[in-house]
């Protein structure tokens, strides 16, 4: 893996693995997907200089020329800019999510009653994808037909990955039905964990809790002697992660302008 705190440094090795293709360019890398044109942390810029994290217009101009066409702006930095107002000047939010890591194999709780767990299958990816449009058709965050398009991508990259076993998706099943699932990805002896999710009504059941130390058995049996998770500094999960073995580490640093949802831009 590149040299970056883990939650960059995770990210940018598994958009390798995915064949992004990555060019450096001293004190920074311009990431392009060129099969998921839609995905903003795919199509990105990420600065490796520290001492030049708060040169807003710099690397706003950057990201620009990078990506004309682009109706986002998204740059990962190495660490957190001293004035969040220079960023903020030209439309762009500093972001920091909470990065949680252990050398320990995180705890595997009990199973519920009722529920059944195994790795992805043949339909499984479909009703994964046919659930992630969903949710964005109810919370319109991103304009519908673009985010069908990101998700389309997406699903099939991390199915790629998984055919490939350098990763591998698992999922909790009510009779047939997927209510909670998870991504892990080997990154050499680093896993990183790919969006855990579960349906509401099926909450505060350990399913996610219960994933996450499946996941986690999988990717020490290939070899992994570090765990990995990213979220949201207001997600709840957070806790969740604490009560199987995370702590905190460094976060992840993001500058981003998100556009309307009637531009059709992904995150």
């Amino acid at each position: 893996m590149r040299a970056a705190p883990p939650g960059w440094a995770t990210d940018l090795a598994i958009l390798e693995l995915t064949g992004s293709i990555v060019e450096d360019h001293g004190d920074h890398l311009v990431v392009r997907t060129p099969h998921n044109p839609d995905f903003h942390w795919g199509n990105l810029l990420f600065v490796t200089d520290v001492r030049s994290v708060g040169e807003a217009r710099r690397w706003v101009t950057t990201f620009k020329r990078a990506f004309p066409e682009a109706p986002w702006v998204a740059i990962g930095l190495v660490g957190m800019p001293e004035d969040c107002d220079a960023w903020a000047a030209h439309g762009v939010d500093i972001e920091l999510d909470d990065v949680l890591t252990t050398r320990t194999l995180p705890r595997r709780v009990r199973l519920a009653q009722g529920y059944t767990v195994r790795r992805f299958r043949d339909g499984d990816w479909a009703q994964a994808l046919a659930q992630a449009v969903a949710r964005n058709d109810r919370t319109g965050e991103e304009d519908p037909v673009s985010f069908a398009r990101f998700a389309q991508a997406r699903m099939q990259t991390r199915r790629d990955l998984s055919d490939r076993d350098l990763g591998a998706w698992f999922g909790a099943f009510a009779g047939s039905t997927l209510v909670a699932d998870l991504g892990i990805v080997r990154c050499g002896d680093t896993a990183r964990y790919q969006d855990v999710t579960t349906r509401a009504e099926h909450r505060r059941q350990g399913l996610a809790s219960h994933l996450l130390g499946v996941a986690a058995q999988w990717a020490a049996d290939g070899g992994c002697e570090r765990w990995v998770i990213v979220t949201e500094p207001t997600n709840q999960a957070g806790r969740v992660y604490r009560s199987v073995g995370f702590t905190p580490d460094l976060g992840s640093v993001s500058a981003h302008h998100r556009p309307q949802p009637a531009t059709g831009g992904l995150t």
